[in-house]
């Protein structure tokens, strides 16, 4: 029976990070997801690295303050996957009065120590360019700064870094049971093998309270709420690079950020859920109420019948009590469960992708205890794979991989740094033209990237490819798809 110090159950970003975290500590780690890497909550973000402006309201201080710190940190460690995006935020004086706004973009220009991104400013929306795509009624407004992050990527980069420093990663496998056995745990998994581990974390997302309920059996003392939240995806909606962020008469705010060169995103919704997370799915009423969002404020008008693409998550949120699904708090809670001398437990509820390196080292610094041979704290500046770049400049990296290899197309050079950093270079080994990088499936998908990414990143299906660790899927045939799937029939 194989030993570890730590079997970590959830293959999001919260498990993938602590078990980063763990390895990087000289812990021997064995993580666990029943399907493919950020699978659920982790792939159906808004895909944003922020301090989270409206938390705010609900005087969140301590958790924005920790996400703006963190924002620095990762755009310093993943530079390819995270970068800079300003947001425009027209105003409307009956939902929040400019001198709230004033204040709290001042705090959030200044409560996490920003270094690398421009602060707030006032715009006139007539004259700024940025007022171009908005209604003629909108006059003033704002605009502060935030980062993107291709969030699914970041999950698989964070459990291949844990897998380079000793971890074992096993993806399509699930935890069936676990239950304590002398000083350990002993759990059963969907392989068919029994392992046994020092201590157990509970990182399974929507499910860390089933997880306890039917794997473990055993009781819970935090409260899980689940809470839905949806994006559609719509034709290109205005030029630039900025992003929008639209305040509703509900007091929700929704944002309009450019995606994937031509379309926009646009989401997200707030509704509490209490149904299976696997079968969690858009509403047309969810789909009507954001694009009635976007046509309160954008010129051009949308329907329904003009989204390209939607997806729906389950965010997994502690349960504070809060009345209004859109006030419940982001924070996160760490559960430790073991007496003195008894195997650790400890079970993740709440969390934000910006935050879950912060979370991974709270979530250390409880299990150590357990652990006294364990390292210190590491990751605060580590880069993730293939965010290694000289000054974390990506410009720079990017002119450097088309000087020296100029057979590559701009389009593809371009999306190759985006997605692996300096590791395209391993993509790349042995490459002279096109021809060498293998069978093209079409759309610029080559199987030299196919072949790596089932080495390298565990995707297993054409699903994984297309729509976790790319967004292919937006682009490439439905002939080129089929070849894909063929692939790995």
């Amino acid at each position: 029976m194989d030993s570890y110090d730590l079997l970590v159950v959830g293959g999001g970003i919260n498990g993938a990070g602590i078990a980063r975290d763990a390895a990087g500590r000289g812990l021997k780690v064995l993580l666990v997801e029943q399907a493919d890497l950020a699978s659920a909550t982790s792939s159906a973000s808004t895909k944003l690295i922020h301090g989270g402006l409206r938390y705010l309201e609900y005087y969140e201080f301590r958790l924005v303050r920790e996400a703006l710190k963190e924002r620095e940190v990762l755009l310093a460690a993943a530079p390819h996957i995270i970068w800079p995006l300003r947001f425009v935020l027209p105003h409307e004086r009956h939902l929040r009065p400019e001198w709230l706004i004033r204040m709290g973009l001042f705090l959030y220009d200044h409560l996490g120590g920003r270094q690398r991104l421009p602060g707030s400013r006032g715009v006139d929306l007539v004259r700024d360019p940025v007022g171009r795509p908005l209604k003629e009624s909108f006059k003033r407004g704002f605009i502060y700064s935030d980062c993107w992050v291709e969030d699914s990527r970041l999950v698989a980069l964070a459990a291949r870094d844990a897998a380079e420093r000793g971890a074992a990663i096993a993806t399509r496998t699930g935890c069936l049971s676990a239950g304590r056995a002398g000083d350990g745990w002993r759990a059963r998994l969907t392989d068919g093998r029994e392992v046994e581990a020092r201590g157990l974390v509970n990182a399974t997302g929507p499910w860390v309270a089933r997880f306890l309920d039917r794997g473990l059996g055993l009781p819970h003392r935090a409260a899980l709420r689940l809470v839905k939240g949806s994006h559609i995806v719509l034709p290109r909606l205005f030029e630039g690079d900025q992003a929008y962020i639209l305040q509703n008469d509900d007091r929700r705010i929704v944002f309009a950020i450019p995606y994937e060169r031509k379309f926009t995103l646009v989401g997200t919704t707030d509704l509490p859920f209490e149904d299976d997370p696997v079968k969690v799915a858009i509403s047309a009423d969810e789909t009507a109420y954001l694009c009635q969002v976007i046509n309160r404020y954008f010129r051009k008008q949308m329907s329904p019948g003009d989204v390209v693409w939607s997806y729906a998550g389950v965010r997994p949120l502690y349960d504070d009590a809060a009345a209004n699904a859109s006030a419940v708090t982001r924070d996160y809670v760490l559960d430790l469960d073991g007496a003195t001398g008894e195997a650790p437990l400890l079970s993740v509820f709440g969390g934000k992708i910006t935050t879950f390196r912060r979370l991974a080292e709270h979530a250390m610094a409880k299990l150590a205890p357990f652990f006294p041979k364990a390292g210190r704290p590491w990751t605060a500046t580590a880069a993730l794979p293939g965010g290694d770049m000289a000054d974390a400049d990506f410009d720079r990296f990017l002119a450097s991989l088309q000087a020296k290899r100029p057979w590559l197309p701009a389009e593809l050079a371009r999306r190759y740094a985006r997605a692996y950093g300096t590791r395209v270079e391993r993509l790349l080994a042995g490459a002279g033209k096109l021809a060498d990088l293998g069978r093209d499936f079409g759309g610029g998908l080559y199987g030299a990237e196919v072949d790596y990414l089932v080495d390298q990143e565990w995707a297993r299906s054409a699903e994984d490819i297309l729509w976790r660790r790319s967004k292919l899927g937006l682009h490439l045939s439905a002939a080129t798809q089929a070849a894909l799937k063929d692939r790995f029939s």
